[in-house]
This record gives C-alpha cells, sequence and structure tokens, in this order.
C-alpha cells in the first residue's frame, strides 16, 4: 500500500473513533440485576450470567439491587466466587427501603467491591438456622448465668457455623471490611442498620437513590481482579438484565412456603380426583402441582424426616374417614403435617429458608383441616343414612307377579321385571307381592295381603 493511501485510512479510523461516542455507539453503561428473594440456583444464575455478560458488553460496572431473606450455601459460594473473579466492579445495593441483606444477603454485600445500603434498610443475621428456628445452632444450658456463651448441641450446626465464619472472615479481608463484625454476624446472629454497619466499616456509603449512589462512587478507586480500577459512570446508561423465562420459574419455585403449598394442593387436588373419578381437572391440575413440587425438591434441599412425616399426615387423615377413632386420627394427621412442614426444609447445614409457620404452613394446614372434616363428616353421614340406591332399596317395596309363582316366576317392581322365589303359597299371575330380600339377581316375595 503506498503511504498516502495509509495516510488516509489512518485518518479515516480516527475520525470514526472521534464521531463513534457522539452516535452512541461506544456509549458507557451499567448493567443493573435485581434480587428480591432468596438465593437458590436460579438467582446465582443470573448473578453469574450478568458478572460474564458486563465483563463481555464492556459495561463499566455492574450494580445489583438487592433485598433477601437469606439462601442456600451453595449458591451463595458459587455467586461470591464470582463476584471474587470479576474482571469488572461489582456495586452491590442494599435497596429499596425496608429491603434486607440477611444470611446470605450478607455475604454478598460483603463481597462487592462498592457496597452500598438506602436508609431504612438492615444486614446482618448471617448464622446457619438451627432445628425451631433458632440461629446459630446454640441452646442455654439449663442454669447458665445471663451473658454466658450459649453452648452448641449439635455438631452439624458447628460445623456449618465453623465453616461460614471462615467463610465470611475470608472474603471481609478481601475487601478490607469490618473481619470482627461480620464474624460475629454468623456466630452470634448480629443485624445492624445501615448506618450502624457503615459506622463499622461494613459498607461504604449509604445512598438515598440509585442515582445519588452513582454520584458518590464516581471516581472511586477499587481492585478490580488485582489492579486498580477507577469507576466512572458519569452519564452512564443504565441497562436492566431481566431473569430467562426459567429462572423466572425455578426462582420461584425455589421458595420453601410454594413448595408446600404446591405439595398440599397436588394432593388434594389427587384425592378429589381418586374419589371422584371423571372430573379431570382436579386430577390434571394435582398432577401439575406435584410435578412442580418435585422440581422444587430438586432445587430446595429437604429432610426426608418431614416429608414422611407430611405423607403420613395425609394417610391419617384419610383413615379417619374408614375408621371410627373419634378424631384421633385426624388430630394426629394434623399434628404430623405441622411438625413436618417445619422440619422439611430444615437444612441448616445447607441453607436457612424455612417455611413461615404463621403465615404459610398453619393457614395451608388449616385448609386441609377443614376439607378433610368436610369430607369426613360428610362421608360418616353418609354411612349412617338408609341406603336410598341400588337392590337393596327394593326390600319392602310393593309390585305384581307377571307370571304365576310356584314358586319361582317373574314379577314387576318399581319399573323393572326380575325373576322372584314366592315365600309360603304359591302367587298367581297379577296378584300384587311385597319383596322380602334380594338373593343376586332374584328377589324373594310374598303375597301382599292388603290391597288398599
Amino acid at each position: 500500500m503506498r503511504p498516502g493511501l495509509r495516510r488516509l485510512g489512518l485518518h479515516a479510523v480516527a475520525c470514526a473513533l472521534l464521531i463513534a461516542p457522539a452516535t452512541g455507539a461506544f456509549a458507557a453503561h451499567i448493567n443493573l440485576a435485581t434480587i428480591d428473594g432468596s438465593i437458590n440456583p436460579a438467582s446465582a444464575d443470573y448473578l453469574i450470567h450478568a458478572i460474564e455478560q458486563s465483563e463481555e458488553d464492556g459495561a463499566v460496572a455492574l450494580l445489583i439491587e438487592m433485598d433477601t431473606p437469606g439462601g442456600l450455601v451453595s449458591s451463595t459460594k458459587d455467586i461470591i466466587q464470582a463476584m471474587l473473579n470479576a474482571k469488572v466492579p461489582v456495586i452491590v445495593y442494599v435497596a429499596p427501603r425496608g429491603a434486607w441483606a440477611s444470611s446470605a444477603g450478607t455475604f454478598i454485600t460483603v463481597a462487592a467491591h462498592v457496597a452500598a445500603m438506602a436508609p431504612s434498610t438492615s444486614i446482618g443475621a448471617a448464622s446457619p438456622v438451627s432445628p425451631g428456628g433458632g440461629g446459630g445452632g446454640r441452646s442455654v444450658v439449663p442454669g447458665a448465668e445471663e451473658g454466658e456463651a450459649p453452648v452448641r448441641d449439635d455438631a452439624s450446626m458447628q460445623k456449618a457455623e465453623n465453616f461460614l465464619a471462615a467463610f465470611i472472615e475470608s472474603i471481609a479481608r478481601q475487601r478490607n471490611r469490618n473481619v470482627d463484625w461480620v464474624v460475629k454476624a454468623v456466630r452470634e446472629a448480629e443485624a445492624v442498620s445501615e448506618q450502624e454497619a457503615l459506622e463499622l466499616n461494613v459498607i461504604d456509603l449509604v445512598a438515598e437513590n440509585r442515582e445519588a449512589l452513582l454520584e458518590s462512587i464516581e471516581g472511586r478507586v477499587v481492585e478490580v481482579d488485582g489492579e486498580e480500577w477507577t469507576i466512572a459512570v458519569a452519564g452512564a446508561e443504565v441497562i436492566e438484565l431481566e431473569m430467562t423465562t426459567l429462572q423466572s420459574l425455578f426462582d420461584f419455585l425455589a421458595d420453601p412456603n410454594v413448595a408446600v403449598v404446591l405439595f398440599l394442593a397436588g394432593l388434594l387436588g389427587l384425592y378429589v380426583e381418586v374419589n371422584n373419578p371423571g372430573l379431570i381437572v382436579p386430577g390434571v391440575a394435582g398432577a401439575v402441582c406435584l410435578v412442580l413440587t418435585a422440581i422444587a425438591f430438586q432445587i430446595l434441599p429437604f429432610d426426608w424426616v418431614g416429608l414422611i412425616l407430611i405423607l403420613a399426615g395425609i394417610g391419617l387423615l384419610v383413615a379417619e374417614i374408614f375408621f371410627a377413632s373419634f378424631g384421633v386420627l385426624f388430630a394426629g394427621g394434623i399434628l404430623c403435617l405441622l411438625l413436618g412442614g417445619t422440619m422439611l426444609f430444615d437444612r441448616p447445614d445447607l441453607s436457612d429458608l424455612n417455611v413461615s409457620f404463621w403465615s404459610v404452613l398453619l393457614p395451608a394446614v388449616l385448609a386441609v383441616a377443614i376439607f378433610g372434616g368436610i369430607v369426613v363428616f360428610a362421608i360418616g353421614r353418609t354411612f349412617r343414612m338408609r341406603q336410598t340406591a341400588g337392590v337393596g332399596d327394593l326390600v319392602g317395596l310393593v309390585g305384581r307377579a307377571t307370571s304365576a309363582l310356584g314358586p319361582v316366576g317373574k314379577v314387576f317392581v318399581r319399573g323393572e321385571y326380575w325373576m322372584a322365589l314366592a315365600e309360603g303359597d304359591e302367587i298367581g299371575e297379577g296378584e300384587p307381592i311385597e319383596v322380602t330380600a334380594v338373593d343376586g339377581m332374584r328377589l324373594r316375595v310374598r303375597r301382599r295381603t292388603d290391597r288398599a
């Protein structure tokens, strides 16, 4: 290529680079990911993909707006691993007002390059949840003085607590945050407000809203992938990253409250279909609920003991229909449902998610109890009623002989012709008869003497 043409080409490239920003082709942008719910495989996949996309599309930063009650340990570990190895600044903003960064949310907030919170938010309570809903797997020894350290009563809880404490300590050291407090959040379920978190050096700043946050972090220097990175977000466009349809579905199912309701609804649907064959809708709805429950159980770590107790509870409710226990089986079934529901997702070593007893489990079990009570009452009353259908209903009815019964012949009763056996004297054709018994497909009859 001649020198003149080469210079002309270089000038053209330079002009294109100067014009491009003005046209928006290379405009700076921030990717936005939103977490409003538990930390689970679906939300983990969403955040990890958001980090990868931000690295690939040249985003100046990834902003995560978060409100979470906690989640699965494995999913939290995957998210933090992606954050610590990210090649783009990751900003975690606990928002909106009233939001939590509880449990798993504490780990994710501490792992951010920039950690911020909105007013009226809280962070902490990162200890594993013990059976019965307590934190940290501890129980106070009877007679212990107030202020003494509680004693752990479960080896698995101690193991989980030690692991999580070491995990969050390493994260806090990496991000130069308050190591003592984050360990305390795990071991003692410590929780603080946004102002206390700022004073304790758990977060970097408190921001009224997203715009104030971006203004505050402009020019801040952070370490990204071992190198210093100056955050430049002024005038950057915020692009919201949405969950895929499949991620949204799995995120919805990864809620223990949803899983329990679907499970009970599925069992009820199948029960109604079995007792009323041909309705179709309850059976199909029940099957769909159970399939979704199976998916949820693949996502959430569950306890087999809790599941068996729930199935036993349903079995006892059904048994009440067929055995007169005066409500003992029914009460036992309700107790099993409540106990099984509280234990179903009680896996503190793997997750801090549990079924809400008062707002979800108790109303759901009460609904099952009311439905079961109606069924038991209705069927019990039916058993006590005199039979009004079937061949047994023929006893006592009056008809006429359509042929001589000597002693066997035909009779006409309730609009039908029957073979009949006369009891006593022969009965002539046309004479009135009364049914005294049913032997298979043959009636036993006698002459009706009262013609009135």
